[in-house]
């Protein structure tokens, strides 16, 4: 993946960062390039008296955003309130904390959307402290986004006002909303001030939005699925709230959905390509549902892949191949959810019933 710089980073700290930065990417196979809007990873710079956004050109660009927080050895209780605002602030996919007074070997705080904490240890060692900060990275710079669609106006005419499997998502979408279930392992309003949380719900889409994803299938090569970014008590209208997801193309990246002739669509959720995977390889699996809440005793993907990635549904699949009872598996998303698959929503449900807790442990 080409990576590229942004912002402010000519202080002496950012400079030594950037540095470093650019050694082991180039290191590890990434190629620099000297125009952010034609790389698939930027690193922001910014002071953290006045965060700034990269202004993404496409969507298919992760951001990683570089500043100081304040404080010395930090916990996630310190770290989590002084750097999670800066995320939000700058609109980035990772934010990367520096730590400890001037003329020392920083300590790098990494705070994800999810709330996630992982610390670097400051070291005099400079080669293995960015390896260590790559190791970070590597899932964003190494993902590929498969967000794009394609819609085809050929959803059969009997099926433009949905049927009873579409019903089933509707009521299933009912029940998550309720579950208010958002990612983040404490409350959010505990860290965030009024005018923060309220870009936070603008940008992620929690405003009166409940999180996760439904889908059903239809028959061997197709399923129902929720939009991206739907209200998922209002699931109602076929190719709006409701999309059939036919087939993958993976010479483009891109879902291919089967819609109504006179509806503007929605893009269908990121994590169409996770369950397009575990679909077709698993025939007795009719349904999955994707909550960002936790159940103990669970496996879970060994990378924090982002949503909506090639490497994050194929760390899923493999997951599911080896349960016991594929048509019946529960899949941790590292730092971030639960997969579930079932016979049906309505049997995923049943079987979850009491057993989900609220908060995402950050490991």
């Amino acid at each position: 993946m080409d990576f590229s710089f942004a912002g402010q980073y000519q202080d002496e700290r950012f400079q030594w960062v950037r540095t470093g930065i650019h050694e082991v990417m180039e290191a590890s196979g990434h190629r620099f390039v000297e125009n952010p809007d034609e790389a698939r990873l930027v690193v922001n710079f910014f002071p953290r008296e006045s965060p700034v956004s990269f202004r993404r050109r496409a969507q298919a660009i992760f951001v990683v955003s570089v500043t100081e927080i304040e404080g010395g050895d930090q916990t996630i209780r310190e770290a989590i309130p002084r750097g999670y605002p800066l995320l939000v602030r700058s609109l980035s996919n990772l934010l990367i904390g520096l730590t400890g007074p001037r003329g020392s070997r920083p300590d790098a705080h990494f705070i994800t959307p999810e709330q996630g904490h992982y610390k670097v240890q400051g070291s005099p060692d400079l080669g293995d402290f960015f390896r260590k900060v790559y190791q970070r990275i590597e899932p964003l710079a190494t993902s590929r986004l498969i967000i794009d669609n394609v819609f085809d106006k050929d959803l059969p005419e009997e099926l433009w006002d949905g049927d009873e499997i579409t019903e089933s998502i509707r009521r299933a979408g009912e029940r998550l909303d309720a579950m208010n279930l958002l990612p983040a392992p404490f409350p959010i309003e505990d860290i965030l001030s009024e005018r923060d949380l309220r870009q936070l719900k603008r940008l992620y889409g929690i405003g009166g939005l409940s999180y996760g994803n439904i889908s059903a299938r239809l028959d061997e090569t197709r399923f129902w699925m929720s939009a991206s970014g739907v209200d998922k008590s209002k699931l109602v209208e076929i190719g709006r709230d409701i999309l059939l997801v036919k087939d993958y193309l993976p010479e483009t990246g891109s879902m291919v959905l089967s819609v109504p002739p006179e509806v503007e669509p929605r893009r269908v959720s990121v994590d169409a390509i996770e369950h397009w995977m575990i679909y077709r390889e698993h025939p007795d699996v009719g349904a999955i549902l994707h909550v960002h809440g936790w159940m103990d005793g669970v496996r879970s993907t060994e990378f924090n892949y982002p949503c909506g990635t090639y490497e994050l549904g194929e760390a899923v699949a493999d997951i599911v191949r080896d349960e016991p009872e594929p048509g019946r598996a529960v899949v941790g998303l590292k730092n971030h959810g639960l997969t579930i698959t079932g016979a049906s929503l309505d049997e995923i449900f049943e079987r979850i019933d009491g057993r989900l807790l609220k908060y995402v442990p950050m490991v």
